[in-house]
């Protein structure tokens, strides 16, 4: 079994920054011989995370909305208190979304929905320079 890495960067505004990531990823699978494999889509930092969802405008204002009810910013963390950085929220809601999403390849493409999309998205409150790490094992 042989495993290939592939890298790119994306510029954030943060403040739950959702980024379509999917021909970014499509691209790097696209430089290799792949038939079939698994595709391991990962963002560094603790402050962002990976996920698929259907990108539309309406789920676009859904999804931080929804976010600002679980973990709201402006809240007292206790990481902030520790930090103080104002980013606790951001801490939270890229731990419950995870840093990561693995995903199949078949006959050469993703494995994914006709209206399923990968993200990146930037809790941080700033702007920020992501890189995503998508790892290819065959």
């Amino acid at each position: 079994m042989g495993v290939i890495n592939e890298m790119f960067t994306v510029n954030t505004q943060g403040y739950t920054d959702i980024i379509d990531i999917t021909k970014k990823v499509e691209n790097c699978l696209n430089c290799h011989p792949v038939k079939d494999a698994t595709v391991i889509v990962s963002v560094a930092g603790s402050t962002a995370g990976i996920t698929t969802i259907e990108y539309e405008p309406g789920l676009l204002k859904d999804l931080p909305e929804a976010f600002e009810k679980i973990a709201p910013s402006g809240a007292n963390y206790h990481h902030d208190e520790t930090w103080h950085d104002g980013n606790g929220n951001a801490h939270v809601l890229a731990s419950i979304i995870g840093s990561s999403v693995t995903i199949p390849v078949v006959d050469g493409i993703l494995f994914l929905g006709h209206w399923q999309q990968i993200v990146l998205i930037d809790f941080d409150n700033k702007n920020r320079s992501r890189t995503i790490c998508v790892q290819i094992c065959m």
